[in-house]
């Protein structure tokens, strides 16, 4: 594993755990985990369970004994990365976005068809597809439960920048992090509305806005607990994206991405309207799915709130018993058990790297219809 820190913990307690609870076709061996810091890869690397740590991510992809390389690290080193493990015939699974550019993207995914041929697979972690709720959301429309989808709203609200004296992160600089709410949380909204729908955002409208301009400045070496310096630097990324999409088969939808939406902790949520019924599913509920049978006689139609912790349900047969509710860091144990799987079975893992290239074109095109005021534009 490249990196750590959030998405490093996140990660390694999936990979720790997803072979104790699901019986997987290979064995999964935490080898090493790469930082640039020795100290505190160590610490890491201890605390999570990895055998070895080390600084240099070129050897180790030169490594004989390493078949998989996890990314972790920030956008602007995930194609530099992800194209050098390709080559060097390693499995991939990439944080997301994928890039911080769509020539990024393509170059990856460029790499990923190429290595495919030879039968190393590559995988973007768009965890949240793995969400039983989610998972299950998709199967209902697949299945027409809500036929024709008409119209979508999906929004990701978190507010842990709302204090416009919050230090100043790395995520807050487009040359590192590609850009802000759109890319950091925006591109899973669009992620997710395409998994549950089955269809793509093919042209968007939006716009971009920075509410926050200038941020203290944390000293070297203290964390986002610790307490920054008087000095203030540029914001450079977006903190709120608001933009409208047209999907492939015709339906509306609307997208919402802030970092600013005081009192929302994580709230990924998502509502999915069709001609024969609704789905609307709330990352802060994340065990329910709420579903709206348009087809029964009008004394019974309402929503109805669906616990999804059934055997039945997507991944829940492996966990606990019926109403014992699972939690953020399950869907990191889902996605190890897909891509493990996918890569037994020798079948493309999704979402796949050309998957992630849609995203960034989406991330893309709404960058470019701000700067344009809010004129339409495609995603292809």
């Amino acid at each position: 594993m490249i990196g750590h820190g959030f998405m490093g913990a996140a990660h390694s307690q999936g990979w720790r755990v997803a072979p104790r609870f699901f019986d997987l076709p290979l064995d999964p061996a935490m080898q090493v985990v790469v930082g640039r810091d020795p100290g505190r890869t160590a610490e890491a690397a201890a605390t999570w369970g990895w055998l070895e740590a080390a600084t240099d991510w070129r050897e180790v992809i030169r490594r004989d004994d390493i078949d998989l390389i996890d990314i972790v690290t920030p956008g602007d080193t995930h194609a530099e990365i992800a194209i050098a493990a390709l080559r060097a015939g390693k499995h991939v699974l990439c944080e997301k976005p994928l890039a911080n550019t769509v020539a990024e993207a393509e170059a990856m995914a460029a790499a990923a068809e190429d290595a495919a041929r030879a039968g190393v697979r590559s995988m973007v972690g768009f965890t949240y597809r793995r969400v039983p709720a989610t998972t299950f959301a998709r199967r209902l429309v697949a299945e027409g439960r809500i036929g024709e989808v008409r119209q979508v709203r999906a929004e990701y609200l978190q507010d842990w920048l709302a204090d416009e004296n919050a230090p100043l992160t790395w995520r807050l600089n487009k040359d590192i992090a590609g850009s802000g709410s759109l890319g950091d949380i925006g591109a899973h909204a669009v992620d997710l509305t395409e998994f549950i729908t089955g269809q793509t955002v093919d042209r968007v409208s939006g716009i971009l806005e920075t509410l926050v301009a200038e941020r203290p400045v944390m000293a070297e070496g203290v964390g986002l607990s610790g307490t920054a310096g008087a000095e203030r630097g540029a914001v450079t990324v977006d903190d709120l994206a608001l933009f409208t999409g047209r999907l492939s088969g015709g339906a509306l939808a609307s997208f919402e991405a802030t970092r600013f939406r005081t009192g929302r902790k994580n709230a990924l949520r998502i509502e999915i309207s069709g001609s024969r019924g609704a789905l609307a599913f709330d990352l802060e509920r994340m065990n329910e799915l709420e579903f709206y049978d348009a087809t029964l006689p009008e004394s019974e139609q309402g929503f109805r709130r669906i616990f999804v912790t059934e055997p039945s349900h997507p991944y829940a047969d492996r966990w606990w018993p019926t109403g014992h509710m699972l939690g953020y860091e399950h869907g990191f144990s889902h996605q190890v058990v897909d891509l493990v799987t996918a890569i037994a079975e020798r079948t493309d893992p999704a979402p796949s790297f050309a998957d992630g290239l849609h995203v960034q074109r989406v991330l893309d095109a709404v960058e470019r219809s701000s700067a344009a005021d809010g004129a339409w534009q495609t995603t292809r």
